[in-house]
């Protein structure tokens, strides 16, 4: 397929959050945006042409029950929707029709499961509804480690945390708009009784996903400890589409502070971003950005040195004042592995060896040992070890998901 055509994941994310940035920085608002009024009147839209149109009972049932908590979800998240920008139409309109492709495989005819010439993508929505358009087509078509790796990265590079609040309530409302899309389809007369059966099981498996996305959720609070080198970041990438976590990157948020790019692309920042009231800030941020995602129920791993047992506490804490499971995975490689893989990388990016071995010297020195409570919520790996991603997997699974 030609890439004039299609996208990747990485393509997409990064033009969605391209195009949500300019419409923030373009078009400032004062007071409560009419992003809820817009919501309601979509929900009551969509529950309406599936409510005329379902006739089993076991479908009606769900259906009743998904208005239901989109009815209680607008009324205890008012104040978060007031918070959001002005509706705007869907990124995909006054674009040519671009397929999803993941490694030379076709992902999806339309980049987010959505035809410019839909209703909901004429709607003026939150453009969080793109990103729950993404989601949702990826989640019903079993590609769920796509999903979580696209959910982690639009949030790393755009900053939009603050809409995991509503992302639930986004991704419902497009997943009865997958129903209802099925059964227009029909409608429009393609078939036979055998592809009515067909069109019922695509319905009802948009209202399946709909149903577990309502679902309340018990996220865990996963906190990485490690110096450079250790493989910490390579491994927390692992677990995030394993897993279904959003990594929050000490590096991107601290760059954040500053205005610069959370990509961190440039070799050299043109101010300190490194000095001990910056890495106090970054920590602060992190520990409230994971207090948000938290509350959104999704499982957070934070990606940070996290040397200090002060750091460590302040994050320990956002899971512990919640009554979630949190836990520690110290990171840990011999001393000839750790310089070996800083000289490696620095090469790699055109850096100094020199320095970047003085700054893993430093952070060796400053680390403190963990303490006795801190050991009840410890886990060691081993990143040289064969098999360390499928180990952690394990243990992460057993501690903190296993009933």
């Amino acid at each position: 397929m030609p890439s004039s055509t299609a996208l990747d994941v990485d393509e997409l994310i990064d033009s969605l959050v391209a195009s949500h940035r300019t419409l923030v920085d373009d078009l400032p608002y004062v007071g409560s945006s009419g992003c809820l009024a817009a919501t309601r009147s979509l929900i009551e839209d969509e529950v309406g042409v599936l409510d005329a149109r379902l006739t089993g009972e076991e479908d009606r049932r769900r259906l009743h029950g998904l208005r239901e908590w989109l009815a209680q979800e607008l009324v205890r998240l008012e104040p978060c929707f007031h918070e959001r920008g002005e509706p705007r139409p869907s990124w995909v309109v006054g674009r040519q029709s671009l397929a999803l492709c993941d490694r030379q495989r076709l992902i999806m005819s339309q980049a987010l499961d959505l035809e410019a010439t839909d209703p909901l993508a004429r709607r003026c929505l939150d453009p969080g509804f793109d990103l729950a358009s993404l989601l949702v087509g990826l989640y019903v078509r079993d590609e769920t480690r796509l999903a979580h790796y696209a959910l982690d990265r639009y949030l790393r590079l755009s900053g939009d945390y603050a809409l995991t609040r509503l992302l639930s309530v986004f991704a419902v409302c497009r997943s009865l708009a997958g129903a209802r899309r099925a059964l227009q389809r029909w409608e429009a007369g393609r078939g036979t009784a055998f592809h009515l059966a067909e069109v019922m099981t695509e319905c009802r498996r948009y209202l399946e996903l709909a149903e577990r996305v309502s679902n309340f959720r018990f996220p865990p609070l996963i906190i990485g400890v490690g110096v450079s080198g250790s493989g910490k970041s390579r491994f927390m990438a692992e677990i995030v589409e394993r897993l279904g976590a959003v990594r929050l990157c000490s590096d991107a948020e601290r760059r954040r502070l500053f205005g610069l790019s959370p990509q961190a692309l440039e070799a050299a920042p043109a101010v300190d971003i490194f000095g001990p009231e910056t890495t106090g800030r970054t920590y602060q941020r992190l520990a409230s950005l994971a207090g948000l995602l938290l509350n959104a129920g999704i499982p957070t791993c934070i990606d940070a040195t996290c040397l200090t047992r002060a750091q460590r506490r302040l994050l320990q804490q956002q899971g512990e004042a919640r009554g979630l499971p949190v836990l520690i995975v110290s990171f840990e490689a011999d001393d000839d592995t750790l310089r070996a893989r800083i000289v490696k990388r620095a090469r790699r990016q055109g850096g100094d060896t020199t320095t970047s071995l003085e700054v893993l010297n430093r952070q060796l020195a400053l680390f403190e040992g963990f303490s006795d409570e801190e050991r009840q919520h410890l886990l060691h790996l081993d990143t040289t070890a064969d098999n360390a991603s499928d180990t952690l997997a394990m243990l992460i699974q057993q501690r903190v998901f296993a009933g």
